[in-house]
């Protein structure tokens, strides 16, 4: 697995993967997080990709020239969640192929570009619904939970974690 800086370009990829992984989630009866219609399809989740894209830096991994997974990189949260009150990075947009390794390749990768920018906190929010195996995987990855949210529509819950760099 290669991880590569992205770019603009990358957007339909990064929406790509975001259906997959959607396509899973439905079949797996997860519709919590995001419920059933693909991102493609969505003109707000688009523009979401493409605004964090344009703010932040994007990772892609690659299997054999393929996209597998996704995350972004910026300086801080989204507005719904505070920034940390001190220098941080932050996680926006990861998305893997199940089973395929790149979500933790793509955090330990964002852990060591965190570490050589000089900056000693890294965070991420996630989906903190249903079975909570979200929440589990990045704490399986060396996050631990800050702070509870729910989000701007009022219903979805939410969790922010953070790791020390």
């Amino acid at each position: 697995m290669e991880i590569r800086k992205g770019s603009a370009a990358d957007i339909p990829a990064i929406v790509g993967l975001f259906d997959g992984a959607m396509e899973w989630l439905v079949s797996q009866g997860r519709t919590g997080q995001w419920g059933e219609r693909p991102w493609s399809q969505r003109p707000r989740a688009v523009a979401m990709v493409e605004e964090y894209v344009a703010k932040g830096v994007p990772w892609i991994a690659e299997t054999d020239g393929i996209p597998v997974g996704t995350l972004t990189l910026s300086e801080g949260p989204g507005s719904y969640v505070e920034p940390a009150g001190e220098p941080e990075r932050y996680v926006h947009l990861l998305a893997a192929r199940h089973g395929s390794g790149a979500g933790a390749a793509l955090l330990a990768h964002a852990v060591q570009e965190t570490r050589r920018a000089g900056i000693p906190l890294l965070r991420v929010d996630c989906y903190a619904g249903d079975d909570g195996k979200l929440v589990a995987f990045y704490e399986a990855n060396g996050f631990v939970r800050t702070e509870a949210f729910i989000g701007p529509d009022g219903v979805w819950p939410g969790q922010v974690l953070a790791r020390r760099v």
